[in-house]
């Protein structure tokens, strides 16, 4: 089965990517490979923008626990490098790219979401970076880019916390730019791009979303320095550890912060 599907609108100028994974669409080293294949297939099309949904009730709930907790040190680096190519073909795609978000859109998820230019969630959308709480560091971009758009203080919260929130609250911090109903997620998320491919020039665009990014990119120069540390904490007990009582939904150990002085 297909982990992503690629699907051009009834309007040709669309593409519509679709993660594709039971229930929870969680991000496999495969459907990592697949989205890469999708974004670029798109890029290179004569569509004029993407669609960033899911299949299922839930746009994904970020990185498949059960394949990190088995990856020794340099299956992680690889596993980490893919994945911040599909976070990068987003970031600096010369078409415009919505994330269209329901149910849950966390850790990993909520990452992809960041990464498109604009957020579009239904009111059942749920958002945060919920790492933490199983061990793992959320350095995909969450620690990078979240402070940048929600504040620093609100973005520790989320962070040290692993809080979950509304759509309506994602919306107020600025994280995401509509909620709209259940029903009306797909039509909002087309009648956006269409405003932006139908208004602005292809040239224009290319050259303020690199303005745009050139602020933001500066909290990435440290990209591989984050792919060793997280490939590293994914080889410790303590993640293997915390994973599976995740996994098998079984109440996570209280652990002692001993200090390092």
């Amino acid at each position: 089965m297909a982990k992503v599907l690629f699907e051009i609108d009834k309007d040709p100028r669309i593409a519509w990517i679709k993660l594709n994974e039971p229930k929870n669409n969680v991000l496999s080293f495969q459907m990592l490979r697949e989205l890469c294949k999708a974004i670029l297939k798109a890029e290179k099309s004569e569509v004029s923008t993407m669609i960033i949904s899911s299949t299922g009730e839930n746009f994904s709930a970020g990185a498949d626990l059960r394949e990190l907790k088995t990856l020794s040190f340099e299956e992680g680096l690889r596993w980490f490098e893919k994945y911040m190519d599909v976070i990068r073909l987003l970031r600096t795609s010369s078409k415009p790219t919505i994330a269209a978000v329901r149910g849950a859109c966390v850790a990993g998820g909520n990452e992809l979401a960041m990464a498109c230019d604009l957020v579009v969630a239904s009111r059942n959308a749920r958002f945060g970076q919920p790492e933490v709480r199983v061990g793992s560091t959320a350095m995909g971009l969450g620690v990078q880019l979240l402070p940048l758009l929600i504040g620093e203080k609100r973005a520790r919260e989320l962070l040290l916390t692993g809080k979950i929130i509304t759509a309506e609250e994602a919306l107020q911090m600025g994280l995401i730019n509509r909620v709209v109903d259940n029903e009306k997620l797909e039509e909002t998320a087309k009648e956006l791009v269409l405003e932006m491919i139908e208004n602005c020039s292809p040239q224009a665009f290319r050259v303020i979303k690199s303005g745009l990014n050139f602020w933001t990119d500066l909290t990435m120069l440290w990209g591989q320095v984050a792919r060793d540390l997280t490939s590293l904490i994914w080889v410790s007990s303590e993640f293997k550890e915390r994973c599976e009582e995740f996994l098998q939904k079984k109440e996570l150990t209280k652990m002692k912060f001993k200090g390092i002085r």
